[in-house]
């Protein structure tokens, strides 16, 4: 889990992480932990989709400062019980109350763009949230279109979902807009859940402390993110490393070609963290899992996990892990 979300903050460009397991798992603290462990942004201090340069920033927002500030990079909830209002934005009643003015106040979506969208319990969200989602992750854009507003700015982010799959199960449209899927299951090792309990009791009795305690550890993940994305654009992907990614995909029957492409840019950034200069098939059978498991059809024929089926496939063609 730790694995894909780092190297969803290489690149984003991945489409977003699905984190499915046991309730008590930590599945919304890693999320939420990352927020701390991102690099901040650069944006115009009073753009409210946080843009990174004044003509990026919408019409509507009227914004005429182009003084650039860091920003800690926006970590967004979106609550199961919001409304398609809050989560788009709306008419700004206030104002239009008051002033008689027709201004458009900023949803979910918009404190989003260049960040990440979190949504826990992914699979429980309202079916015509889960189709406004789709579109605006498809197109990069927010548009309304209704109470006589006309607006648009730009949506771009990293979807990042997590759930317990025995309270039902993902849409396929959705579920294929996550770049990478992860389980998580409850540790069976006795000295690993000592540990959890011990650092989450130790947080509970002093926050500050443990933060503080961690601080160093933190520090160095968030150099190591800053040094990959750095190195991303010269990490070489080879024919023969491609091909083993195209061989993979078949060997497995995935749909479409969003698998290798996802394939593709999760082992670059895999190769980016280890500083490698270029792909090999150690980094494609360490994110393979990750990236193809959820692409699956399913086999009838086959009662195994998919993620066994994935790594059988590996094992097949000879690439090393």
């Amino acid at each position: 889990m730790k694995l894909a979300l780092l190297i969803a903050a290489v690149d984003p460009s991945i489409g977003g992480v699905l984190v499915f397991g046991d309730r008590g798992t930590g599945k919304s603290t890693a999320v939420r932990a990352l927020a701390a462990l991102l690099p901040p942004i650069s944006a115009v201090a009073s753009c409210p989709v946080n843009s990174a340069t004044l003509d990026d920033c919408p019409d509507w927002a009227k914004i005429t400062d182009a003084s650039i500030v860091e920003v800690p990079t926006p970590v967004v909830d979106l609550p199961l019980g919001a409304s398609e209002d809050r989560v788009t934005g709306a008419l700004d009643i206030e104002k239009a109350l008051t002033n008689g003015e027709k201004a458009f106040q900023p949803g979910l979506l918009a404190r989003a763009n260049r960040g990440y969208l979190y949504i826990d319990e992914v699979n429980l969200l309202e079916d015509h949230i889960v189709d406004l989602l789709l579109d605006v992750a498809q197109s990069g854009e927010n548009v309304i279109e209704r109470e006589g507003l006309s607006i648009r700015h730009a949506a771009r982010f990293l979807l990042i979902g997590s759930g317990n799959p025995e309270e039902g199960e993902l849409r396929p449209q959705l579920l294929d807009r996550f770049g990478l899927s992860i389980d998580v299951e409850t540790p069976n090792d006795i000295d690993e859940r000592i540990t959890i309990v011990r650092r989450r009791d130790a947080f509970e009795r002093d926050p500050t402390g443990f933060v503080a305690r961690w601080a160093d550890e933190d520090a160095a993940v968030r150099d190591r993110i800053l040094a990959a994305r750095a190195a991303l654009d010269d990490v070489e992907v080879s024919d023969a490393a491609l091909r083993r990614i195209t061989e993979l995909c078949l060997a497995l029957g995935t749909d479409g070609l969003r698998g290798e492409l996802t394939l593709l840019r999760a082992s670059r950034a895999m190769a980016a963290l280890d500083l490698a200069a270029q792909v090999d098939g150690s980094h494609i059978a360490r994110v393979a899992p990750m990236a193809l498991r959820h692409r699956l059809r399913r086999d009838p024929l086959d009662d195994t996990g998919s993620e066994l089926r994935v790594q059988r496939a590996i094992d097949t063609l000879g690439m090393a892990a």
